[in-house]
């Protein structure tokens, strides 16, 4: 069974910095397809960020474009999403998501595995 573990969140002022991880277990990491995605009240869960199994390919939201990287670590199991220039509106929960195909896709419903979430807060 896929297991997927986020940690990296936490309260940070808006123009600062996080990184967040997603560390894998379970299954094999280095053929699945990894997405960040973020939901925060009211809202729709939505697309942050995705990266191919190679990490030859990413692909960013306008929305973090220029401001968050997506990068992996076939070796060590793990997907990270460095986070920069935070703005409140990136105030949400953060969760790590893996796809059995290796590519990149932005709807929550085409990922097979699920992190529990964490959360990112960014003060004005």
């Amino acid at each position: 069974q896929v297991q997927l573990v986020e940690s990296g969140g936490g309260l940070v002022q808006a123009g600062g910095s996080l990184r967040l991880s997603c560390a894998a277990s379970g299954g094999t990491f280095r053929n699945y397809g990894m997405g960040w995605f973020r939901q925060s009240p009211g809202k729709e869960r939505a697309f942050v960020a995705g990266i191919s199994w190679s990490g030859i390919y990413t692909y960013c939201s306008d929305s973090v474009k220029g401001r968050f990287t997506i990068s992996r670590d076939n070796a060590k199991n793990t997907v990270y999403l460095q986070m920069n220039s935070l703005k409140p509106e990136d105030t949400a929960v953060y969760y790590c998501a893996g796809r059995d195909s290796g590519s990149v896709r932005q709807l929550p419903s085409e990922y097979d595995y699920w992190g529990q979430g964490t959360q990112v807060t960014v003060s004005s």
